[in-house]
């Protein structure tokens, strides 16, 4: 019996040491884009006039525990359920099957130097600072409509006699075109080259030519960006802020405490993000009263706001310097849009 009993323990606590397929997010530590990081600015500005201020405009992130960051057990998962400050997900909804954490950390280094550029354009459109754009090949797709017409590195300079700008501007091209073949240029090298490309569907129905695009900026000053250990893309909105705040007169916020989180594209467009239960937790007890998420996040923020913090949902980087706008100037918040309104 008591072999029995000692086997049975040691069953029990092996099962709850074996690793389970899930990922745990936790609130994770506060920035202000506005101060320093190990002694560094978050934001600096060469080039251009730069004004100090006051208040925050603070970043939010979160803690993963689980998939390529290291195994989560079922006891550290069933402490996770119990806690409201924490969630507990599938790890196949966040990683891909086989995700190593060299190729997670890749990812996720490549996506927040995304974000930065993106940041500084958002910024720059929002202050009607002109800037220049390109758009260039970073891959093909398999069965790429473009495959052996286009290679990477490739920077697209018109389509159907259109002028490349944007990516609207590819995209309208061939939905205009209702499939037709469209004429693209590309400058290779420093060399033209033309090709006419028969578009695919995606599984959306959209025409694409089987591409993967980035943009490449010309500024007319530089900002560089400096945070240790934080990667992805959520950061954007609150980076862009941080910049307008640096490169314009007085204090956007009024000395007021403002935290949130949001993608942002380079017209101004604020996306969604993963762990915003979390950002608002860690962003209240960071000090934070007011708390910009992004709209399309609005059914994973209902049921979640801490108490003392005003959630104003954003669409655009217009939408968010006009709420911290209106905090600083002591104006009434209650009109601004909220998750919880129709």
């Amino acid at each position: 019996m008591l072999v029995s009993g000692a086997l049975t323990l040691l069953l029990g606590i092996a099962a709850a040491t074996l690793p389970v397929p899930y990922v745990v997010e936790s609130p994770g530590p506060i920035f202000n884009t506005l101060g320093t990081d190990n002694n560094k600015p978050v934001i600096t500005i060469t080039g251009h006039q730069s004004y100090p201020a006051k208040g925050e405009l603070d970043l939010t992130t979160v803690y993963i525990n689980g998939g390529p960051n290291g195994p989560v057990n079922i006891f550290e998962a069933f402490q996770a359920w119990l806690d409201s400050s924490k969630a507990v997900y599938p790890e196949e909804l966040l990683y891909p099957k086989g995700t190593t954490k060299q190729q997670s950390e890749q990812e996720s280094a490549l996506a927040m130097t995304t974000s930065q550029e993106n940041a500084v354009a958002a910024a720059l459109q929002e202050e009607n600072i002109p800037y220049q754009q390109k758009l260039q090949v970073a891959g093909l797709s398999d069965g790429s409509a473009s495959n052996g017409k286009l290679e990477v590195g490739d920077v697209f300079t018109s389509i159907n006699g259109k002028p490349v700008t944007s990516l609207s501007v590819i995209q309208n091209a061939l939905a205009d075109g209702a499939g037709a073949p469209a004429a693209v240029v590309v400058d290779r090298k420093g060399q033209p080259v033309t090709a006419t490309i028969t578009p695919g569907k995606s599984s959306a129905g959209k025409y694409i030519l089987g591409v993967t695009l980035q943009y490449q900026y010309t500024f007319p000053f530089d900002v560089k960006i400096s945070l240790d250990q934080v990667g992805g893309p959520s950061a954007g909105m609150m980076f862009a802020l941080g910049i307008i705040d640096s490169i314009t007169p007085g204090d956007l916020t009024g000395g007021k405490h403002v935290a949130g989180t949001g993608t942002i594209a380079p017209d101004g467009t604020v996306g969604p993000i993963g762990g915003i239960a979390q950002k608002m937790r860690g962003a209240r007890d960071g000090g934070a009263t007011l708390f910009l998420a992004p709209a399309a996040n609005c059914n994973e923020v209902v049921g979640h706001v801490p108490s003392g913090l005003q959630v104003v949902k954003v669409e655009t980087l217009a939408d968010a310097k006009s709420a911290v706008e209106r905090l600083a100037s002591g104006q009434d918040m209650s009109r601004l849009p909220t998750c919880s309104s129709n």
